[in-house]
């Protein structure tokens, strides 16, 4: 009888050991998925951190190249605008000299007179 006793105190013993390496077992897996929700949370932190920087980079590169040839495009406009002026400035004199000969009657001799052309020219 005391060997029985023995053989279920020591089986009670075991299945206590059991539910008790159980619970330790439940408990650690739990904590070991808190952790690993914890370090999943912050890689995602960490991507959304570098996905908004790559965003705030990309936008500052578009606005230097947009000023980079917004200063092009002015540059080339003043070129246009130069080259316009200096062909119209042309023009006037030629027909300032045309206007002048329909004026006197007469043949205007235009280098004789090219130091009142450029001045007229530059007047305009």
């Amino acid at each position: 009888m005391e060997e029985r006793a023995k053989k279920i105190a020591d089986g009670l013993d075991a299945a206590d050991r059991a539910k008790r390496d159980l619970e330790l077992a439940q408990d650690k897996a739990v904590d070991q998925l808190k952790e690993a929700k914890q370090e999943a949370a912050a890689i995602v932190d960490q991507a959304n951190k570098r996905a908004s920087q790559i965003v705030e980079d990309a936008k500052d590169k578009a606005r230097e190249e947009g000023d980079r040839l917004k200063l092009a495009a002015q540059s080339d406009i003043e070129q246009e605008i130069n080259l316009a002026r200096e062909e119209l400035r042309g023009k006037v004199a030629t027909l300032a000299v045309s206007g002048a000969e329909r004026i006197l009657q007469r043949s205007v001799d235009q280098a004789a007179n090219s130091d009142l052309i450029d001045s007229l020219a530059a007047e305009l």
